[in-house]
């Protein structure tokens, strides 16, 4: 074969094995898509309402710029400094076809002698991504022992005294919804601008974090002076994950290797798309979608949380995002957990999925672990999603 062969990415994983199983995909109605990564895209309660067309005109069918249309970037820049005082411009803002081309470009155009770490239980396409591009990366302890709470100390450790190393991080993270905010996301900052240090922080669940949104650009002074990358998509906060839109914030000289880049290898964003979420950053209707995801998604977090601790699940859930985090009761696996799931027309994201050694098997330390989303999920449907659960267990 002249290709590369390779497996798909943990997610997408279990959808074909959901496929295979159920002739469905997950997602479509009828199903229980507690697997994926999406938000409902509907309005949520006390929310703003989701536009429903798009208005363009002929000019709006030509190429889009490079890093994207500069009123989507001037809307980026504008958002971070309204809510983050992040004292960045248009020209600090590169635009994605979501946010794992981002991550992917990256990571993709580091120095050759870059050493990576990344958490031991991490999002799943970091693997794909790190294992494709053959960088070497060595993980920061993230597991039942520290609770999957990496400390200040294990993070300096890892950053170690390497000539020039970078840190790949989410937050709030992704499964197990941990953030990292406030003072301790400051420190973080401050570890990761000392000369030789770099670090992406994929923020694509900012909206979710409890008590308020958070981002490292409220904590970074003078971004050209760093080399730190600030991902986001439009994806989760802004609902709209059909759009795949998402964006780099860095700094100027960084900004300039993605236009260069997109010249050759992406060609730009859908412009249509960029219309919509330029609209969908105006700066009030930001400041009203940010408190009704974070109240909708607290308030399912809270009532899954307290449902599957009824159930007999150990969870390990933070206060970001839109999963539950948790160990299974008994001695079942998530994969035999998923099989009789599937026979509901649900399921689930197995644990070893997100372990960034990929250690499977009953005998891998995440076996009995899974991911749960609630991000698809209205409100009406809590009583049936428990009841399955409950006869699956």
């Amino acid at each position: 074969m002249i290709l590369q062969s390779f497996p798909p990415m943990g997610v997408y994983e279990t959808l074909f094995k959901f496929a295979d199983a159920t002739d469905s995909y997950m997602g479509e109605p009828g199903t229980h898509p507690w697997a994926q990564g999406f938000p409902l895209t509907t309005q949520l309660p006390g929310g703003p309402p989701i536009p429903r067309t798009i208005t363009f005109t002929a000019d709006d069918m030509k190429y889009p710029k490079a890093t994207g249309n500069v009123e989507l970037c001037r809307a980026l820049a504008a958002y971070f400094n309204e809510f983050y005082d992040a004292g960045i411009d248009e020209e600090h803002v590169a635009v994605f076809a979501g946010g794992r081309p981002g991550i992917f470009a990256t990571l993709a155009f580091l120095q050759p002698d870059t050493k990576v770490v990344v958490e031991e239980t991490e999002y799943t396409p970091y693997y794909d991504i790190l294992e494709r591009l053959r960088r070497d990366y060595s993980l920061i302890p993230s597991n039942e022992t520290n609770r999957f709470r990496p400390s200040e100390a294990d993070y300096e450790t890892a950053l170690g005294s390497a000539a020039s190393v970078m840190l790949v991080k989410s937050n709030p993270c992704n499964p197990t919804g941990v953030a990292t905010r406030g003072d301790e996301l400051k420190r973080l900052v401050e570890q990761v601008t000392r000369p030789g240090r770099a670090a992406l922080i994929d923020e694509a669940y900012e909206f979710y974090c409890d008590p308020q949104p958070e981002s490292a650009l409220r904590h970074i002074d003078d971004i050209d002076a760093t080399d730190i990358f600030v991902v986001g998509a439009a994806t989760k906060g802004l609902q709209v994950p059909g759009a795949r839109v998402g964006w780099v914030v860095a700094a100027k000289k960084h900004i300039e290797i993605f236009r260069n880049y997109s010249s050759f290898g992406m060609g730009g964003v859908s412009r249509a798309s960029q219309l919509l979420v330029t609209e969908l950053l105006e700066l009030e209707r930001a400041r009203h979608a940010r408190e009704a995801v974070r109240s909708f998604y607290s308030d399912q977090r809270q009532r899954y949380g307290h449902a599957l601790a009824e159930l007999g699940f150990e969870l390990h859930t933070g206060d970001g995002g839109f999963y539950h985090w948790g160990r299974l009761p008994g001695e079942l696996t998530a994969d035999q957990f998923n099989r009789r799931l599937f026979e509901h027309n649900a399921g689930i994201l197995p644990g070893p999925l997100c372990d960034m050694k990929r250690r499977k098997g009953a005998d891998g330390p995440l076996s009995r672990y899974i991911r749960f989303s609630f991000g698809p999920l209205d409100a009406e449907s809590f009583d049936a999603n428990v009841a399955i659960l409950k006869q699956c267990l």
